[in-house]
């Protein structure tokens, strides 16, 4: 009888130790946390769902933290999210930005200075770039800057932001494919039909 009562007590020991010893996880400093509220955290930056480019090398940026692959490029695409486009072949759309998967809470800066445009100035931003996506304009280039799909802004309308400021963390605010940077160029108040290729300014280099 007392070998069986033993032999329960110790099982009972194996079952609820395990559960009870504490966490050894490290905790995740603010500049290296992600955004615990988008389910898209929760994914690897590289599933391949995301990517329509066959470009599979990471890029670093002064725009952003860390070395990242792009989502979608400039220009035509065969992402399913853009309406036919004329300038495009075989009924794709075109995308006027570049975008750079990333996880949500990576950190955006500005690449080069310049001043934070107020939102409903002339080439105001649609839904489709999130609620926080905001402009940064720079004269001496003269180009708008848009950052979309961010959360977490530092900046706001009329701020001068210098070359290497904090000004945002990227998320997937209005992102249907997850968290990532949309960098947008345009001509200084114009819309998105205007926009330019953006690389020159992204400054992309492959690691």
């Amino acid at each position: 009888m007392w070998q069986n009562l033993l032999g329960a007590a110790l099982a009972a020991v194996l079952v609820i130790a395990p559960s009870a010893a504490p966490s050894t996880a490290p905790s995740a400093s603010p500049d290296t946390a992600v955004d615990s509220t988008s389910a898209s955290a929760e994914r690897s930056a590289d599933d391949d769902w995301r990517f329509w480019v066959r470009d599979k090398h990471r890029y670093t940026s002064p725009w952003y933290a860390g070395a990242h692959r792009k989502m979608i490029s400039y220009g035509c695409t065969r992402a399913p999210y853009y309406a036919p486009d004329p300038r495009c072949t075989r009924d794709r759309g075109f995308h006027h930005g570049v975008d750079i998967a990333m996880r949500c809470g990576t950190r955006l800066f500005a690449g080069f200075g310049g001043r934070v445009v107020h939102p409903d100035s002339a080439g105001a931003l649609g839904a489709a770039y999130g609620r926080k996506a905001f402009r940064l304009r720079n004269h001496r280039r003269g180009v708008d800057v848009v950052i979309g799909h961010v959360r977490r802004v530092y900046v706001e309308p009329g701020d001068r932001v210098r070359k290497g400021d904090l000004v945002a963390r990227a998320s997937d605010d209005a992102a249907p494919d997850g968290c990532h940077l949309h960098f947008e160029v345009r001509p200084v108040g114009s819309g998105y039909q205007s926009a330019v290729r953006p690389h020159p300014h992204l400054k992309l280099r492959r690691r």
